[in-house]
């Protein structure tokens, strides 16, 4: 058999199989921690509303069903048969588009180390990084490999006393074959010192930290080693939006999880996240979840399957 034809037959069967796997772990529908730090499993059982969410560093796989992501002004559509790397903390609207009872949607989320893929491109040889990729998201076909380690990386968890020493092992390989597969220009772009990329990255890393303060676009331009004008146009070719939209999205979002999860009421939230307006929080809360906060906590409380959760892939 030829080396393409095997490839074709991999991926005719192997998504069956890691939809199995995946569904044997997550038997109820939401969004699912497990046994392995940075893997986390999803199922839902019809499609959802867009829901604002913020995708990880990290590699997504579908296994069933197909989902949309809108980044700025980017629609992206995935499905089985492609993979997606998020090079850093990206806001977005996800719904899922295809999903039934009977076939659910099934799907990863492997939460990359960005130390450990800078350790694995070191001890490597890999292509040279020719020209800027901006996208803060790829899309790419799946390659057999990667599904294989992926599929075997789920059911580690079926061997529950040994998960914790295979892991390691698997999510390295799979480092490697990101490295030495289409997403890999994406990644090392990460790595480069002194790249737009790892300015912007090291920015964004920066604002999460420290979101409920007050600060200015030059201040970050600063802290990017930019001018103005140039780290406003970097910053929206990774994230699909200026900073001052992120910031918002980052307050926005931590004051979700401050009352869903911590029982915060909105005036307090607002004030934790940085907002001085409880008025301006409550409008710009109700433009960004479709609904004021009261609202649209009750609506998340509602739902049995954690639609809006932040882990959603």
């Amino acid at each position: 058999m030829q080396p393409n034809e095997d490839a074709r037959m991999i991926l005719e069967t192997l998504p069956k199989d890691i939809a199995q796997a995946i569904a044997r772990q997550a038997v109820t529908a939401g969004d699912h921690l497990t046994g392995i730090p940075a893997l986390s499993l999803h199922r839902r059982h019809g499609p959802t509303d867009p829901v604002p969410c913020i995708y990880p560093l990290g590699l997504v796989l579908i296994a069933q069903g197909a989902k949309q992501v809108l980044i700025g002004d980017r629609i992206l559509n995935y499905a089985p048969g492609q993979s997606m790397v998020v090079s850093l903390d990206q806001p977005v609207i996800s719904h899922v588009t295809r999903a039934t009872v009977h076939e659910p949607f099934l799907g990863l989320l492997l939460r990359l180390d960005l130390r450990q893929i800078a350790n694995v491109a070191s001890e490597m040889e890999t292509p040279s990084t020719s020209g800027p990729d901006p996208r803060g998201i790829s899309i790419e076909p799946l390659e057999p490999a990667l599904l294989e380690a992926l599929l075997r990386l789920v059911r580690a968890l079926d061997e529950p006393e040994i998960t914790a020493n295979l892991a390691p092992l698997i999510e390295r390989e799979i480092a490697i074959r990101l490295l030495r597969g289409p997403h890999g220009r994406h990644l090392r772009q990460l790595l480069l010192e002194e790249s737009p990329d790892q300015q912007i990255g090291r920015v964004v890393a920066w604002m999460k930290q420290n979101f409920g303060t007050t600060f200015r676009v030059e201040d970050l331009a600063n802290r990017a080693n930019m001018s103005g004008t140039a780290f406003r146009k970097h910053f929206r070719e990774q994230t699909g939006m200026s900073p001052l939209q992120y910031l918002k999205q980052l307050r926005l979002q931590e004051a979700r999880q401050l009352m869903l999860n911590q029982g915060v009421d909105a005036g307090r939230a607002a004030g934790i996240v940085g907002y001085q307006s409880a008025s301006q929080f409550s409008r710009e809360y109700g433009r960004l979840f479709g609904a004021p906060p009261q609202r649209d906590l009750r609506r998340m409380r509602g739902r049995k399957q954690g639609a809006g959760s932040t882990l959603s892939v």
